[in-house]
């Protein structure tokens, strides 16, 4: 099997957890980006920083990789926001240009500077997404249109820096491409045969029982508490 060639990382960047749009809520979606050496851990990025640990952040969620790819799509969509003129509108750790969805699978592994990453999971969009793009169907927006980006595990802490090459490691699933774990997840939802092979995936806890779930019950999660959030006016 050939793996496809090294992608360089345009742009690093991180943020700080401040108080956000709605009562209660923080958020560190609003990074900016950093030119020094980063260094790594099981955590992503030493200093980063989440605002609801409960839901963003942790081992399984170390590192959101957004493609600059997609930014080009959401100006046509919902025209030149200020935030879509640079990388950090989607809250991501690592920008590139080069590879999307459709091209990078559940568990490839990859080298970047001296860290070793693991592809864990799709990022599942939130309300968060709705406020930061003043649209109130910008999270469902994400969802449907499989511009999500992702996330890694960090199977090897060090140091990266923007510049250094993304390079493939390994790909053990090639036949699970995240576009297909899209497909799944958001379009033919209840593909029993689909979510049983998904079960062979490294999948992080929380997917795990998404599917298993959809596979007891023979029914979809409601997705409203994530994509809509809490009231305006709680």
């Amino acid at each position: 099997m050939t793996l496809p060639g090294p992608i360089r990382i345009d742009t690093l960047l991180t943020g700080r957890a401040v108080d956000y749009t709605r009562p209660g809520s923080r958020s560190a979606i609003d990074k900016r980006p950093v030119s020094d050496v980063m260094k790594v851990d099981m955590n992503g990025f030493v200093g980063d920083e989440q605002g609801d640990l409960r839901v963003h952040g942790g081992p399984d969620k170390a590192i959101h990789h957004y493609p600059f790819d997609h930014y080009a799509a959401w100006q046509a969509d919902i025209g030149p926001q200020p935030v879509l003129a640079r990388p950090g509108a989607f809250g991501e750790n690592l920008s590139t240009t080069g590879i999307t969805e459709a091209s990078i699978c559940v568990g490839d592994r990859l080298r970047a500077g001296s860290v070793v990453l693991e592809v864990s999971q799709l990022r599942q969009p939130c309300w968060k997404l709705n406020d930061r793009f003043n649209a109130r169907d910008m999270a469902r927006r994400v969802q449907n249109t499989g511009r999500t980006g992702w996330y890694y595990r960090v199977l090897e802490g060090g140091t990266l820096r923007a510049g250094d090459a993304l390079e493939w490691l390994e790909r053990p699933w090639p036949q699970w491409p995240l576009a297909r774990v899209l497909d799944v997840l958001y379009r033919n939802m209840l593909d029993r045969a689909a979510l049983a092979d998904m079960l062979a995936l490294p999948l992080t806890p929380s997917w795990r029982k998404l599917v298993e779930g959809r596979l007891a019950r023979g029914e979809v999660e409601s997705w409203a508490k994530r994509i809509d959030g809490p009231a305006l006016d709680a």
